[in-house]
């Protein structure tokens, strides 16, 4: 089946496919650059599809890879509105999933870098019953205003942050997790010492370790 969006695809080796993880690219990254964390985790997760979309949308700042969402302008209501559109085109994905392998929700992770953090933790709240789990890097949560009044999901999470991030800054996840605590989200983080903004193998550790507790209960 060809999905709705372009998608680097990781099968298990025997073909038996019992779970998902849905790994979500940062800013003008792309699938395969997202799918480079499967390299170790597959190994340790035998029965698990890896799907890594490319965002349906070209990046404005980088015409070679994608965006879920402009950046481009500095405007909240924009971001937001840009931001729900890719939460339809994903959901619409999700669901071709669903159907396609015969999954349900508590069979499948949504984990995400940076811009793909923030769709994915939308995604775990907003959906209409809980996914397995939400693995989020490096990312933040768009606007809390507007996620207050639509949470439909408390699916729980596990957010990884730098220390040294520069581009989303670190106090990022302590607000994050403060407003899930509040929202009774089942929320543990973890801050990495002496890291900037990217995925480091302590960080693809720890989340392995997450999802596989979560998927192989």
């Amino acid at each position: 089946m060809k999905f709705s969006l372009d998608t680097k695809i990781i099968k298990p080796e025997n073909n038996n496919i019992k779970n998902a993880v849905i790994l979500l690219h940062g800013y003008g990254g792309d699938g395969n650059d997202i799918s480079a964390v499967t390299l170790n985790w597959k190994r340790f997760l035998p029965e698990t599809i890896f799907l890594c979309p490319d965002g349906h949308e070209k990046c404005s700042i980088n015409p070679n890879g994608f965006q879920w969402f402009d950046l481009d302008k500095d405007d909240q209501v924009y971001i937001i509105e840009e931001s729900i559109k890719a939460e339809k085109k994903l959901n619409f994905f999700i669901n071709e999933i669903k159907s396609e392998y015969s999954l349900n929700n508590s069979k499948i992770c949504i984990s995400g870098f940076s811009q793909g953090c923030m769709m994915s933790i939308n995604l775990g709240l907003t959906s209409e019953e809980n996914f397995n789990c939400i693995v989020g890097f490096s990312g933040k949560i768009i606007n809390k205003e507007n996620i207050s009044n639509r949470i439909k999901s408390k699916t729980k999470m596990l957010l990884i942050h730098g220390d040294q991030d520069v581009v989303v800054p670190p106090s990022s996840l302590l607000d994050a997790k403060d407003f899930l605590m509040r929202h009774k989200v089942n929320i543990e983080t973890k801050m990495i010492k002496n890291c900037g903004h990217h995925i480091p193998i302590e960080a693809s550790s720890i989340a392995l370790r997450y999802i596989k507790k979560n998927l192989y209960i």
